[in-house]
């Protein structure tokens, strides 16, 4: 026996002695092991067996797979040849031979020993190394070592039985292996899955691989190639605003010749396709790890519906080079604007030291484990199931199980005649999943699973103005889930698979209306009772008429999900779009009324009453408290809606107000009690100390929110568990915010939060930051201004505004705050200019012209005060500061009488509020 087959006996027998001596160690290990000792027997324990479990993994990546898929992969047992050399690409291992013809096989020795013979070669060199699980080479037949001759009268030469020692050494050790990963899976039981890849999952779901196949998910994200691109890069040419790009070939590469950072021509080479369909964008390597993705992008509809050419996603809005919507600028990043979404396992990377991105992904697409999470357990839980055992891993080893839909149907009810599901839904998990990615949100981290609640991971947007109108529609790119949350079937129990084939990225019933009459039944809907226009006219689609769409980029129509009636009553009163003059573009709001109260006679009032409370708040009415709090106190009103609500409230506080807050703040539903936390924003440090409780909360979201809250209050009052809490809740703030920490938001952020803790220094440096990052982000300037305003650095918080406007000219916020620091260095006049053009460039800011008023007033102008307020008044007649100045300076000029006009409305707006009592 050799020395190294000695060593390599001993270190064998070695772990069978500790696996046996496994129990004792564990029942004494307090009484005889120390720290120190048990660290260090971990240490030795992991650098043994993480190169088994390692090669193991690579084994079932290797093997689970038919043989010519992928380069030398397939089954055990069998040798699998490769006809050609390897690619220059190749990366199965660190480093192979370009030159060389390979054949290679995983044996399974575990049973019984295996015969490799290798025919006579007549001294062709060959090289036949065997390798163990930890990847030594305990042999290697060829022509080195035994020659390329077969024996005298044999045809094969069985190197097996001629290192029989071998063999039965190599035997032990792959039978120890299993053992060793056996125990391994038992004893990390509850470690983290791995992402294992679509590969092995397609060996025993192949009818869902066939599904997934060609899906927008597979396609979310390619390597660019004559397969995956679409678009024209035939020398074609396309001119946007005096920028004439162009689209070619140059030694197979796929290039662009098109405007770059600094305003000139440049030629980039694609290296990703974006998409599939209605349109397919291109992302383009820049230094610093970052992908950008142009924003002239291929429209892939057939060309009878206008499609087959190239477009502008910004046709009417010249985008300068340095502007941050330019497709070099940070609003068309993919590593941090688009990546998440498009591939599987994606980890961001982003290093804010060297201001650059090391982004990486298991999978390019959006693969098997992107919804079903890492599937290493699953594999684990297949194999014993396989093997006939039974196994003690949980829920099938999946990170989340989609059985909310399992022995469910939708029947008929006989009362109401509507569907209605045979068991309630109890849980929101597939929800949560598609939401990650079909939802208006900012991410915290990407160290999140499929399973893990929404709220976890993501910060969602709620029903705010920008991008929902008043009554929920959608009215910017807000991704499905905000709508669907406000929704019937939401609340009926109905879940994203119902209508959509998961795998198929597809309705599971294509083709017009078929999914909706899945569950109601066309004698009901698809009649002319029921939507009253000729039959497979638009007017009678399900979809046209309860999902109207909104295009977005150009040519994307997306479907709005609160399936809603229409309303062109509410579009009457608030502007708000409705399907019936969507479609019938040539008529008014009041003419599509008429027919719908005609036909369906008064409209649910429930809609109309939240539509109505949010179109209040929008425009500052003082009835807008009582309206949204009853919203927030209503539980027929969707979660969604109610949050809102709460979130709105911020800026009616009233004691009625704080009550429901509170009960809010207890609720079960993640969304009240997130909307709940917003509402306290505005109110003092004894209110905000309501939110000590959700430091625990489950949810990051929540956590976080609320230590943010909390932050900069005297902590004499807290208990040392709360003071403990708020401190990782601070922290935990502080880590989402420097995951994000290549965007200015982040950085103002955390300037708003140092500054509250009195970490003034580390406040300026987040605020300096974001500006370096943008200059164009106009909230960065304002708030360093005003934190060296409040340092007593008053002439350089005015210095720094007037480089931001030279920057930024047309910037009201910019304007607006250099007056308020002219009035406080006493410069009225200045500030009269500065004040009146902040009004100027944002008219609909009711605020900014108010306080151009009292600056008037204060000079003296008083006529000229009451002209601003006159107009202020008619744009939002019951604004009670308004109001309230109004009746003021009337008096102070003589004018009691119009005074008194005022006044008398003052009680009209606010008949609950004591103070607001005419003379």
């Amino acid at each position: 026996m050799t020395k190294r087959t000695r060593l390599t006996s001993l270190v064998t027998l070695g772990c069978i002695t500790a696996l046996l001596a496994l129990p004792q160690i564990q029942a004494h290990a307090q009484d005889k092991i120390s720290a120190e000792e048990a660290r260090a027997i971990a240490v030795d324990a992991y650098l043994y067996f993480y190169p088994l479990v390692s090669m193991d993994i690579t084994r079932l990546q290797s093997t689970n797979i038919e043989p010519g898929k992928e380069f030398a992969k397939g089954p055990m047992n069998m040798f699998v040849s490769v006809p050609e050399y390897p690619p220059a690409d190749l990366k199965v291992v660190v480093r192979v031979n370009f030159d060389t013809l390979y054949s290679v096989a995983w044996l399974d020795l575990t049973k019984e020993p295996l015969i490799v013979s290798a025919p006579d070669t007549d001294g062709r060199y060959y090289l036949l190394p065997m390798l163990d699980m930890w990847t030594d080479v305990f042999a290697s037949p060829g022509w080195r070592t035994t020659g390329t001759q077969a024996p005298e009268g044999a045809r094969m030469t069985a190197f097996v039985i001629e290192n029989a020692m071998h063999l039965k050494h190599y035997t032990i050790r792959c039978i120890l292996t299993g053992v060793l990963l056996a125990w391994a899976a038992h004893a990390a039981a509850d470690a983290e899955p791995t992402y294992v890849g679509r590969a092995q999952c397609a060996t025993c779901h192949a009818e869902e691989n066939a599904r997934w196949s060609g899906s927008h998910h597979d396609l979310a994200m390619q390597e660019a190639s004559d397969t995956s691109v679409l678009g024209d890069f035939d020398d074609a040419r396309f001119e946007q605003f005096g920028v004439t790009s162009r689209f070619y070939r140059q030694d197979g590469v796929f290039m662009v010749r098109t405007e770059g950072p600094d305003g000139a021509l440049h030629d980039y080479p694609i290296k990703y396709t974006f998409g599939v369909y209605p349109l397919q964008q291109y992302l383009i390597a820049f230094p610093g790890g970052r992908l950008q993705a142009l924003d002239i992008a291929w429209d892939s509809r057939p060309e009878a519906e206008g499609g087959q050419r190239w477009m502008h996603l910004h046709p009417d809005d010249p985008v300068r080079h340095d502007d941050v919507l330019h497709w070099t600028g940070p609003n068309l990043n993919w590593n941090f604007m688009c990546a998440d979404c498009h591939s599987t396992n994606l980890r961001k990377g982003y290093d804010p030291a060297s201001d650059s991105y090391h982004s990486t992904w298991s999978e390019i697409d959006v693969s098997c484990e992107a919804c079903h999470g890492p599937g290493s357990r699953h594999l684990e839980w297949a194999a014993a199931t396989g093997r006939g055992e039974t196994s003690d891993i949980p829920e099938y080893g999946l990170t989340v199980r989609f059985d909310e839909r399992a022995g469910v149907a939708w029947r008929i009810d006989p009362d109401t005649g509507l569907p209605k599901r045979s068991k309630p839904r109890t849980s929101a998990k597939e929800i949560h999943v598609c939401a990650r990615c079909h939802s208006r949100r900012s991410q915290m981290t990407d160290d999140m699973v499929a399973g893990q609640p929404f709220l976890d991971g993501f910060q969602p947007a709620l029903l705010t103005e920008g991008l929902y109108y008043p009554d929920g529609q959608m009215q910017d790119e807000v991704y499905v889930w905000g709508s669907f949350l406000q929704s019937k079937m939401h609340q009926a129990g109905v879940t994203c698979s119902d209508c959509h084939d998961p795998h198929a990225a597809d309705l599971r019933v294509p083709g017009g209306d078929a999914t909706c009459v899945q569950c109601h039944a066309p004698a009901r809907y698809a009649s002319t009772a029921h939507h009253f226009h000729p039959p497979d006219s638009r007017g009678a689609s399900c979809i046209e008429c309860h999902m109207p769409p909104t295009t977005f980029m150009v040519v994307d129509a997306r479907h709005d999900h609160s399936f809603r009636i229409p309303r062109p009553d509410l579009s009457l009163t608030m502007g708000t779009p409705n399907a019936c003059t969507q479609c019938h573009a040539d008529q008014t709001d009041a003419w599509a009324a008429r027919h719908t109260a005609t036909w369906y006679g008064e409209a649910p009032q429930p809609l109309a009453q939240s539509a109505q409370a949010m179109q209040a708040a929008r425009a500052g009415h003082p009835a807008a408290g009582q309206m949204l709090q009853a919203i927030a106190a209503n539980p027929a009103q969707p979660a969604i809606t109610r949050a809102t609500a709460l979130q709105a409230l911020a800026d009616y506080p009233d004691n009625a107000m704080l009550t429901q807050v509170q009960q809010s703040l207890n609720s079960p539903d993640p969304l009240l009690r997130l909307g709940a936390l917003h509402a306290l924003a505005t109110l003092g440090p004894t209110q905000r100390r309501l939110a000590v409780p959700l430091l625990g909360d489950a949810n990051k979201a929540i956590r976080i929110e609320a230590a943010r809250l909390l932050a900069g209050l005297p902590t004499e009052a807290f208990t040392p568990q709360e003071k403990e809490r708020l401190a990782q809740g601070i922290e935990e703030y502080i880590a989402v915010q420097t995951f994000n920490a290549e965007r200015p938001e982040a950085q103002v952020n955390l300037g708003v939060l140092y500054a509250d803790l009195g970490r003034y220094q580390e406040a300026e440096q987040a605020y300096r930051q974001a500006i370096a990052q943008q200059p164009q982000f106009v909230p960065a300037s304002v708030n360093l201004a005003l934190l060296l305003s409040e340092r007593g650095q008053e002439p350089a918080a005015e210095r720094l505004l007037r480089q931001g406007l030279t920057r930024n000219p047309d910037s009201a916020d910019l304007h607006h705050a250099l007056g308020l620091s002219l009035v406080r260095q006493q410069r009225l006049e200045s500030a009269l200019v500065a004040l009146a053009k902040a009004a100027e460039l944002a008219p609909n800011n009711l605020r900014y012209g108010y306080v151009h008023a009292v600056a008037l007033q204060a000079n003296d102008q008083i006529a000229a005060a009451i002209q601003v307020l006159e107009r202020l008044d008619q744009q939002s007649p019951a604004n009670l500061d308004i109001l309230s100045a109004l009746v003021n300076y009337h008096r102070q000029i003589g004018e009691d009488a119009k005074a008194l006009e005022y006044a008398r409305r003052l009680p009209q707006q606010t008949p609950a509020n004591p103070a607001a009592r005419s003379p």
